[in-house]
């Protein structure tokens, strides 16, 4: 793919489900960098845009495409991640950046052979409070952390088997949104060291967490996520310092500092995605953190597993 690419950048949406509809195509209608050229779907693409069955029609087709941004279900994400790799595409994954850790490593190799960026977009870092909760951090020392992420699945994944199936992470779908804001402010390394996930009887997959970290030392983290929330969402996660607590609510989109408000940007957290996606095409770098997907491997492979009653939407 040559080395001078058109400005705003032609990019492909595969997979045009909730998430595309709701985040992905706003995002890119309002971005400078690049415009929606075409998607890849079977159940209806987006009106105005030219629509194809698969992703191997669309590459064959669109050599002047030369990014695509991959918004399907996790387990069916690597072959399409690999197919628009060996094709010379820029590669967006939607989070989790894979099913397994093995397959974002070896993503992160093809993609420096090929010299093309991949980039797994974990959105909650993008939320408004979270970088300025980083910097707050930085330099305090941490006692206690408590993470709150608690929704219904029924109005967040209406009707999506996936997520029950094995590979679909359940509550964790969720979850690894607030993995990838604690991963990215906590200035120490922490791990699991204990977890407790409670499955449906009919289901692959938990409905429920509860999580414990530590840094080995001094720090100890815990969480709890669940879907069988009634009322309002909760995503909050609390930090307790030497310097007071600090607490980001709303998915990281407020920021409290000793109980006081900060007021923090309305970039949005797809279009921010984006101007990523785009610094690292220009740099050609690739970003391909799994540490938050680490942390739900370690939790399926210490977790007590605890049966709950059947769940049916």
């Amino acid at each position: 793919m040559s080395s001078s690419l058109p400005r705003p950048l032609p990019v492909a949406l595969v997979g045009i489900g909730k998430i595309a509809r709701d985040q992905h195509v706003p995002a890119l209608a309002g971005s400078d960098a690049f415009t929606l050229a075409a998607c890849v779907s079977r159940s209806g693409g987006v009106e105005g845009v030219e629509t194809h069955e698969t992703l191997e029609a669309l590459l064959d087709a669109r050599p002047d495409i030369p990014a695509v941004s991959l918004c399907m279900p996790p387990v069916p994400r690597f072959a399409a991640a690999r197919a628009a790799i060996a094709a010379g595409r820029h590669v967006m994954l939607e989070k989790p950046p894979g099913a397994t850790i093995a397959e974002v490593l070896r993503l992160q190799q093809m993609a420096e052979d090929a010299g093309v960026t991949l980039f797994a977009s974990w959105h909650s870092r993008m939320a408004s409070g979270v970088a300025p909760a980083k910097a707050w951090l930085a330099d305090k020392r941490i006692r206690r952390i408590r993470i709150d992420w608690k929704e219904d699945v029924r109005k967040w994944h209406p009707g999506q088997e996936w997520i029950w199936k094995a590979g679909g992470l359940g509550v964790f779908d969720p979850g690894i949104n607030a993995l990838s804001i604690l991963t990215e402010i906590c200035p120490d390394l922490l791990h699991l060291t204990a977890a407790t996930l409670t499955f449906p009887e009919n289901r692959d997959t938990p409905i429920a967490a509860d999580l414990t970290f530590t840094d080995g030392d001094l720090v100890e983290a815990t969480a709890g996520f669940d879907w069988r929330q009634e009322g309002d969402d909760i995503w909050q996660i609390e930090v307790e310092t030497d310097a007071g607590p600090l607490r980001l609510t709303e998915g990281g989109s407020r920021l409290f500092i000793d109980e006081a408000e900060h007021e923090t940007g309305t970039t949005g957290e797809y279009p921010a995605l984006y101007a990523r996606f785009d610094e690292l095409i220009a740099r050609r770098r690739s970003d391909a953190d799994a540490a938050p997907l680490i942390h739900v491997a370690d939790a399926f492979m210490l977790g007590r597993r605890v049966a709950g009653p059947a769940f049916h939407d």
